[in-house]
């Protein structure tokens, strides 16, 4: 039941969309973007209605009809979308012990590499004091 009126509700807004936008604009010049429709009616001026409105009126109810009737179908479930969904993917497991630095699973950091050649870096003895850039000179005027 809910397949079929699926697939009505969709081929009702297809003839919706075809049917409106065949449909020609009333009052479309300037005057009728701001209410001069030719008359003094409430809506412009009005003549009798063609197959074209027609079809629009028909098709906008049964979207309306079948909208609705979706929408209360749908509320009927049980549950909701969420409870059927897959849980969650579980963490990635550790890496193995002993890997090539020997603290996996330790929560230690990883050793840093030996510099090339084997030597072991040598500190400066110069005193780290930060430098400090001169400052900038006044632009002339």
């Amino acid at each position: 039941m809910e397949i079929i009126l699926i697939v009505l509700h969709v081929i009702v807004c297809f003839v919706l969309i075809m049917v409106v936008l065949l449909q020609s604009g009333k009052a479309a010049d300037l005057a009728g973007a701001f209410g001069g429709g030719g008359s003094q009616t409430a809506f412009g001026s009005r003549g009798a209605a063609t197959v074209l409105t027609r079809a629009t009126t028909v098709a906008a109810v049964m979207f309306m009809f079948t909208s609705l009737s979706l929408a209360i179908l749908g509320s009927r479930r049980s549950g909701s979308v969420l409870e059927s969904a897959a849980p969650p993917a579980s963490a990635p497991a550790a890496p193995a012990a002993g890997g090539p630095t020997g603290t996996a699973g330790t929560g230690a950091a990883p050793a840093k590499p030996a510099p090339p050649g084997g030597e072991t870096p040598q500190k400066s003895a110069a005193p780290s004091s930060p430098v400090s850039a001169p400052a900038p000179s006044p632009a002339p005027r």
